[in-house]
């Protein structure tokens, strides 16, 4: 009943408005004297009566019939979250309810967490007579784990939207007729941006109307799917080493030592190189010219023979030839 008065607040409206414009351009045509200035009051002289006829009818519509319960908008949201043995099989089945109940996903994100199991997040738009269907069914798929329901009663905004986008429509059209009656450029230059200014404000109102329409239309179903996650299997317990364990881990030392050795020697070699080359130019340059230069000792005569006593000895006579010495 709200938007049948509100209809009716508009056309009555529309119409006192087109009347009153039509009888001040009528003038200003008339007169030929009209200015930008002129064209402004003209404009809020056409919108008085266009709001006073409106509030007259509104009062009138209150008297004369009773009120009656408006259609009721309602924004309805959903939130689950189920453990399913199986993520990929659960998605193909959330899709096929959606589809069913003439439905759509909108978003959908699976990955693998840690090598263990699979999640899957998806959000579903339903419609609003199906919303509890559709709900049931997928909280059916598996293990509940959660669940979160609201609902938003948008009613007033609804038809507080509705009422203003035609109230909005009735001022473009009286802004236009005035426009076509306007023979001062002044007149037309102003009209225009009122023009502009007052279909970008119905434009923003059509788009928060179209907004609200989809919002109470279809339900919106946020879908969790989760796996169990698996046990990561228990590391098997280590025997008591034998023969070949030994052996190989000998084998496996001796390699490591080998091999750390190689390394070594190619990491010195340069180092090793360079040092011979300098010991061969030491041993053949520099060396024969240090034993050149210095001079060679005299020979020193050997000490006489000492007694017992430490007392020098007189040098034994050779023997004489023939002798049996």
């Amino acid at each position: 009943m709200r938007d049948t008065r509100a209809t009716a607040r508009a056309r009555a409206a529309a119409g006192a408005a087109l009347l009153t414009a039509v009888l001040v351009v009528t003038g200003c045509g008339a007169g030929g004297t009209a200015t930008s200035g002129d064209a402004k009051r003209d404009l809020g002289a056409a919108e008085a009566p266009a709001r006073g006829a409106a509030d007259g009818s509104s009062g009138s519509e209150q008297a004369a019939a009773p009120k009656a319960p408006a259609q009721q908008h309602v924004i309805r949201t959903a939130s689950l979250s189920v453990e399913v043995a199986d993520v990929t099989k659960a998605v193909a089945t959330a899709r096929r309810v959606t589809a069913g109940a003439d439905g759509r996903v909108e978003n959908e994100s699976t990955e693998r967490i840690d090598d263990s199991h699979v999640a899957s997040h998806l959000v579903l738009r339903v419609p609003q007579e199906r919303y509890d269907t559709v709900l049931t069914e997928l909280a059916g798929t598996g293990k509940l784990l959660g669940r979160k329901a609201d609902a938003k009663d948008v009613t007033e905004q609804v038809v507080d939207v509705e009422s203003r986008i035609a109230t909005q429509r009735a001022s473009v059209a009286r802004v236009r007729a005035l426009m076509q009656r306007a023979e001062k450029l002044a007149d037309v230059v102003t009209l225009e941006g009122e023009l502009s200014r007052r279909q970008s404000d119905l434009e923003a109102l059509l788009a928060q109307q179209s907004s609200l329409r989809d919002r109470t239309s279809m339900a919106t179903i946020t879908l969790h799917l989760t796996e169990k996650q698996k046990q990561a299997p228990a590391p098997a317990e280590e025997g008591r080493p034998g023969f070949g364990d030994a052996l190989s881990g000998g084998w496996n030392a001796l390699v490591g030592v080998v091999t750390w050795i190689g390394i070594i020697l190619a990491a010195l070699a340069p180092w090793l190189a360079v040092a011979l080359i300098a010991f061969a130019l030491w041993h053949r340059l520099i060396r024969p010219r240090r034993a050149a230069r210095t001079p060679q000792a005299s020979p020193t005569p050997p000490e006489a023979p000492r007694n017992a006593a430490g007392a020098p000895m007189a040098p034994e006579p050779p023997a004489a030839p023939g002798t049996g010495e």
